[in-house]
């Protein structure tokens, strides 16, 4: 599966963005999918993930409450609403799936997008 992430930008503390993430292929609907993200200097930190049937979702402690993960199966993509952004929030976001469970680390997902940066400014 290729995967195809937009939706990044610059904004203000407290604006939100919304992240999409574009699979092909006909078995997206097979794929748990995940959101991460890396700082400069920092490793790639898990965000949020969710179930195939977008029925199940776990999120980093830091953004439960301000992001959002939810999937459209029938346009095989998946996206991440950000909301309340923060300038700790500013990285590279990335988004990626895998065929097993639920899982937050990033060595368990086997295809990955290019990434797209979300800066926020205090």
């Amino acid at each position: 599966v290729q995967l195809q992430a937009s939706g990044g930008g610059s904004v203000q503390a407290g604006d939100s963005l919304r992240l999409s993430c574009a699979a092909s292929g006909r078995t997206f609907t097979t794929y748990v999918m995940g959101w991460f993200r890396q700082a400069p200097g920092k490793e790639r930190e898990f965000v949020g993930v969710i179930s195939t049937t977008g029925l199940l979702t776990s999120y980093l402690d830091s953004v439960k409450g301000r992001f959002l993960i939810s999937r459209d199966n029938a346009k095989n993509t998946v996206y991440l609403q950000m909301n309340n952004l923060k300038p700790e929030d500013t990285a590279v976001y990335y988004c990626a799936s895998t065929s097993g469970v639920l899982n937050r680390d990033p060595g368990k997902y086997d295809y990955w997008g290019q990434g797209t940066q979300v800066t926020v400014s205090s």
